[in-house]
């Protein structure tokens, strides 16, 4: 392998769905595991095959079917892990056994009840065990970084001695920071590595404290290879380092890293959307990469620029990984943003009525997030060129038993007047209080709510139908709140 070569070893299906609450079949491992070999990671590990009946299972399976990616079993320093592991890797092209101990004191103490020398003789013959049945062993030191320096060099060069070829130094429990991973790293390469050239060091980085990624990029400058990361960030308490986000800093800033990756970077959303789907656990909207909100757009200045020249907003393009841009429409866009979503439904509007829709627009924004299609076409469809004489000012409403009231004010000609009314209900005590400021006999023939969107905020767009006493009318409006949107379709018919 190149030595500017980085393996990405992926363990979504391994220390990813060791999440709580989640609870693969070996039919969905396998699934999974299709779409990583489609990503083309280097490694995936399948499973911890000693844990449980149904995790050989799965990771037998994968072993099975994936062609292109090693099949790596996580195992601990126990023969008959070891050997489990073995059976359940053996079908693949490419197998890895993984092998692991705990080497910080707190972890030698607490959980594995040991002294160092007796973990220092497991590792050995453990490593030992793993390589006669197996060509590409890896070790991992669990709670490498909180582990006294010089016995976590001790045993990965132990390791090495024994056979194994990838030396993973994890940061278990999120604790490192960049700068003294970075040392930490460096002091392994030198006294570990040293001239072996079939040696890689390989970092697995927990977010705890917010930095599994930024810890994991800063150890490919200590020389480490490999990187071990899960699909969305998922994993043990505060997750792992997210594999999309590596492959795609390593993509974008190569001028930074300069290491080149396998992976297919357009398989990226696809995997991601999997992996959320089978696991159960959602993507956060503003999630690197992979996030809905990733490639979208709702500032005003933000959208200007981007329409202009999309790299004034994006460092990469959404379909390297399988997204989409988004213009969002909500009350941070600017006419810029609401004249392209205009342009994709092919509306041309001339500049009164584009003015006019405009500020309805904004005004239906300020009231909810995110405007979709439906609703700005029903924006279109009610605004009017002419200046109406009569415009809403304010409405309350007062419902109690059978009884309601309305309390209306209008702007007439300029001048505001307030009536208050009694009806059958909510809005038929408006509309007579509208009808009583108007001295109007119009009567109501017809009047329709239909939503638009759903949920709590909903759109509804209101139809009414009046005769004044010459002439049918109609009346549109398009609202969040059904009773002034009810007043204004009103309006909208009387004005005419």
């Amino acid at each position: 392998m190149s030595s500017d070569q980085l393996v990405i070893f992926d363990t979504t299906l391994r220390d990813g769905e060791q999440s709580p609450g989640i609870a693969l079949t070996p039919s969905e491992k396998l699934l999974i595991a299709q779409q990583l070999e489609k990503l083309k990671v280097d490694v995936i590990e399948a499973g911890f095959a000693a844990s449980s009946p149904g995790d050989w299972e799965g990771v037998n399976l994968i072993a099975k079917n994936i062609k292109n990616s090693t099949i790596a079993s996580l195992a601990r320093c126990v023969q008959e892990d070891i050997e489990q592991a073995f059976e359940a890797i053996k079908p693949a092209n490419n197998s890895r056994i993984h092998v692991f101990t705990s080497t910080s004191d707190i972890h030698m103490e607490h959980m594995l009840r040991k002294t160092k020398d007796e973990v220092l003789k497991d590792a050995k013959e453990s490593v030992r065990f793993a390589k006669k049945l197996c060509d590409d062993v890896e070790f991992s030191a669990q709670d490498a970084t909180r582990t006294d320096h010089d016995f976590l060099i001790e045993i990965l060069k132990i390791a090495v001695e024994e056979g194994a070829t990838t030396i993973n130094v994890p940061d278990t429990v999120g604790y490192a920071t960049p700068n003294d991973y970075l040392e930490l790293l460096k002091k392994v390469y030198s006294k570990v590595k040293g001239k072996n050239e079939d040696v890689i060091i390989s970092t697995h980085c927990h977010n705890d404290l917010g930095l599994a990624v930024a810890n994991s990029l800063t150890a490919i400058d200590a020389g480490a290879r490999q990187i071990e990361g899960a699909i969305n960030g998922i994993g043990e308490r505060a997750g792992n380092t997210s594999t999309e986000e590596i492959i795609m800093a390593i993509k974008t800033r190569q001028d930074q890293y300069g290491v080149e990756i396998k992976a297919e970077t357009t398989e990226i959303s696809e995997t991601s959307r999997l992996v959320s789907k089978l696991t159960g656990y959602p993507v956060q909207y503003n999630k690197a990469v992979v996030g809905r909100n990733a490639f979208s757009h709702e500032s005003g200045i933000h959208q200007h620029g981007y329409l202009r020249n999309t790299m004034t907003y994006e460092i990469m393009t959404p379909d390297s990984v399988g997204q989409e841009s988004k213009i969002v429409l909500g009350k941070h866009s600017g006419r810029a943003g609401f004249k392209d979503a205009l342009e994709k439904l092919n509306i041309v509007l001339e500049e009164e009525l584009f003015n006019l829709s405009f500020e309805k627009f904004k005004q239906l924004a300020d009231r909810k997030g995110e405007i979709v299609e439906n609703e700005l076409r029903a924006i279109i469809g009610q605004v009017e060129i002419n200046e109406a004489a009569v415009k809403l000012v304010s409405v309350s409403v007062n419902s109690k038993d059978q009884f309601a009231s309305a309390k209306v004010t209008l702007n007439v000609n300029g001048v505001d007047q307030t009536k208050e009314a009694e009806g059958d209900g909510m809005i038929h005590a408006a509309f007579k209080a509208v009808k009583n400021i108007l001295q109007s006999d119009a009567v109501l023939i017809d009047y329709r709510v239909e939503s638009i969107t759903k949920g709590a905020d909903a759109t509804a767009e209101i139809v009414t139908i009046i005769n004044d006493g010459q002439n049918l009318k109609q009346g549109r409006s398009v609202s969040t709140d059904v009773v002034q949107g009810s007043v204004e379709s009103f309006l909208n018919a009387l004005n005419k």
